[in-house]
């Protein structure tokens, strides 16, 4: 969830820290880390205030990807920096997908206009507004991040921060990459209420 996340960043930072601790004994991952962010500008809760205190705990440094100027100009202007090591643009995480198969893109657009028809169809259904015009742009950017880091790096870790995920968030759109196989379910670390 994003800045109106409304629990203590402490807390959900420290829970998301086991379950990547777990994650990476059972799996034996060695490589070296980076925290990979997109874009969120800094905040007092959600993803901007967890990220920090998760490079802080696992002493690594955090990589940024943006949109380019030209879709959401604020973007790359409003993002948080801090402790960054490595920036990127979507235009770039695209054209690496594209060199390696051009049919990734084609595939992941229609997988995404089609999400969010069905998700629109569903909001009228309950009387609520449609998705808004920037939601086409975040879910692309949210996938495209991982299949270009995975495709790069030959393995990732996928956090969520919360283990209810909104059928009508961005995030719900992590299973287009699961089915595309951009990435895989067991690279997924599930968030787990401690209540």
């Amino acid at each position: 969830m994003g800045g109106y996340d409304p629990r203590d960043p402490t807390e959900v930072a420290q829970n998301i820290s086991e379950g990547l601790k777990t994650h990476w004994q059972k799996k034996s991952i060695e490589k070296p880390k980076l925290i990979l962010l997109q874009g969120d500008p800094p905040a007092p809760r959600g993803v901007s205030a967890i990220t920090p205190q998760l490079a802080a705990q696992f002493r690594i440094k955090r990589g940024l990807v943006c949109l380019d100027e030209h879709i959401a100009p604020y973007h790359p202007r409003d993002a948080d920096r801090s402790n960054v090591i490595l920036e990127y643009r979507y235009s770039q995480f695209v054209d690496l997908l594209q060199s390696h198969n051009p049919q990734i893109m084609p595939q992941l657009h229609d997988c995404i206009d089609d999400a969010i028809s069905d998700k629109n169809r569903r909001r009228r259904q309950l009387g609520k507004p449609p998705l808004k015009h920037w939601f086409r742009d975040f879910a692309l950017l949210q996938e495209v991040t991982k299949a270009a880091s995975r495709l790069v790096c030959g393995g990732i870790t996928i956090a969520h921060t919360d283990s209810k995920i909104s059928d009508f968030s961005i995030t719900s759109c992590y299973a287009i990459g699961l089915e595309l196989g951009l990435v895989n379910a067991a690279e997924l670390v599930r968030y787990t209420d401690s209540s």
